[in-house]
């Protein structure tokens, strides 16, 4: 997602019967930016803040503005447009957000030309919206065509082309095609050390996103000193005291907390609280979030007694910026629920999931998919006590939520889906998890291809439907395909390949066939072994 636009005072000159003469039209439409202008800023200034309510109040105020006096089909009405949406969007509103910049294409296509590079910031805020929503098959064709208007406008190694680049390449990366993502972050650093020079924080940029890309795929090796050149690039540029310092800051702590480095994690989670609270105050949503990473942190090295104040003042720090029933809040009441779930506080932690339900449901409109999250929470959270019989309809009511928004075989559709039949698999009744993984399995096919790893983790799960049913001959095909899969996209020393090798040789060891099994079981040691 790119930051707020900001508007810049650009006097617009309409030539009448002389050049340099001004008409009536233009001294309004000048007036006008003038006017909208200030509003733009204020709203900025506002959002920066974390007062996004009255950030909203004030970009609907600028947008009247800019229509009453430059009127409806103006190309600075399409950046006010473009500002309100943004809010709107960043408040999950994706439903109001979506047709006014839907609107601000129009307008720009009609004013500009279908291959101007201000259509192409048209079709990446559209296709932000997608992105947000995890409809990819609807964004992916929307940054493609930006990405070709800004190549053909612009040059090949435009600095916005990079852009283009990495919008496409987080579509590819979200649905784990790494093999598609990879040369398009690549291609977009690239340009920007060529255009920019080595040390420029769109550089930076440029580092972050292959170092997570790498993390995710396993790479360590090669994330880690990514984010060590992002972090030292802004820390130069910008100062080290600066809010993206802290940004990337965070990246580097959440990288080497995932590789169980905690005492390199803690500082650095430390120091940009610091910076963030000097930036931008001690109760900025922002610190909020800062917050909650250390507590997962502390969490994670077993310290409760640091953990906990540190999510509930970031659900405090949420409830005062944004009121007792902003959708924000709820997801720092998710936050708070599940460190009390994973400590087996399971009373605490339920109350707090069902006013996170209670918050999202006021919301639903705006953001079905929020609301289906909490559901599945409060579901696991039964599930996870043995009480399959509250959790089951919350995962059929999450799923009619997400079938209604998104559509029956919409690619995230399988979630619910797939927990369903976890849940029947749990208490074996497998004549009602067999049908739910291959319907599963097909939408996975139909939406990402039959060699995703996606497709593998049903596969894997329907095998072992049969496996445990003693159906040896309709499971090794299953488990065989899942692990071609997996060796494939994820490479032959992914975890996700111990995991199928594992099931794999348990199926051989029912089977009688000891040699094989053991040489599976060898090779899943092996990988377990590698340091990550």
């Amino acid at each position: 997602m790119r930051k707020l636009i900001a508007v810049s005072l650009t006097v617009i000159y309409i030539s009448s019967f002389s050049i340099g003469c001004q008409n009536k039209d233009t001294m309004r439409i000048k007036g006008a930016e003038a006017t909208s202008e200030t509003r733009h800023k204020e709203a900025m200034e506002l959002y920066n803040a974390g007062h996004y309510a009255r950030a909203l109040a004030v970009a609907q105020d600028a947008l009247a503005i800019a229509e009453r006096n430059a009127g409806p089909e103006y190309p600075e009405v399409a950046k006010s447009l473009d500002n309100l949406a943004f809010l709107l969007l960043h408040q999950s509103w994706y439903a109001k957000a979506e047709p006014l910049y839907q609107r601000a294409l129009t307008i720009r296509e009609k004013a500009l030309g279908p291959e101007h590079p201000e259509v192409a910031t048209s079709l990446d805020n559209l296709a932000d919206v997608f992105h947000a929503q995890r409809e990819y098959a609807k964004a992916e064709p929307l940054y493609q065509r930006a990405l070709a208007i800004r190549e053909k406008a612009l040059g090949p190694e435009h600095p916005e082309v990079a852009t283009s680049l990495d919008n496409l390449a987080d579509v590819f990366h979200a649905q784990r095609e790494y093999a598609k993502a990879e040369p398009l972050y690549q291609r977009a650093l690239a340009i920007r050390e060529k255009a920019l020079g080595p040390e420029h924080p769109e550089v930076a940029k440029s580092f972050d996103n292959l170092a997570k890309l790498f993390a995710n795929q396993g790479n360590r090796d090669k994330a880690e000193p990514l984010y060590q050149r992002a972090l030292a690039i802004r820390e130069k540029t910008l100062g080290p005291e600066h809010p993206e310092v802290a940004k990337s800051l965070c990246d580097l702590a959440s990288f080497f907390e995932r590789k169980l480095e905690y005492a390199k994690a803690e500082p650095l989670y430390q120091r940009a609280i610091t910076i963030w609270e000097k930036a931008m105050g001690p109760e900025h949503p922002i610190v909020a979030l800062g917050l909650r990473y250390l507590a997962g942190l502390f969490e994670n090295q077993g310290n409760r007694d640091k953990a906990e104040p540190l999510f509930q003042r970031a659900l405090a720090i949420w409830e005062k910026a944004m009121g007792p029933e902003h959708p924000n809040v709820a997801g720092a009441l998710d936050d708070l629920a599940g460190f009390y779930q994973r400590q087996g506080e399971y009373a605490k932690a339920e109350p707090l999931y069902q006013r996170a339900i209670a918050i999202r449901e006021k919301a639903l409109e705006r953001d079905p998919l929020s609301v289906i999250a909490s559901l599945n929470m409060l579901a696991d959270l039964n599930r996870e006590q043995g009480e399959y019989a509250k959790a089951e309809p919350l995962y059929q009511r999450a799923l009619a939520i997400r079938e209604k928004a998104l559509g029956p075989e919409h690619l995230v559709a399988p979630v619910e889906i797939e927990k369903l039949a976890d849940l029947y698999q749990e208490q074996r009744e497998y004549a009602k998890a067999e049908p739910l993984y291959q319907r599963a399995i097909a939408i996975w096919e139909k939406a990402l291809g039959p060699e995703h790893p996606s497709v593998a983790k049903n596969l894997g799960k329907l095998a072992d439907v049969y496996r445990k049913q003693g159906e040896y001959a309709k499971a090794e095909p299953l488990y065989q395909r899942a692990l071609a899969i997996r060796e494939k996209a994820l490479g032959p020393e992914h975890l996700e390949v111990a995991e199928t090798l594992e099931n794999l040789a348990a199926l051989y060891r029912a089977t009688n066939r000891i040699k094989e099994a053991e040489k599976l079981e060898m090779r899943v040691k092996e990988i377990k072994a590698i340091k990550r």
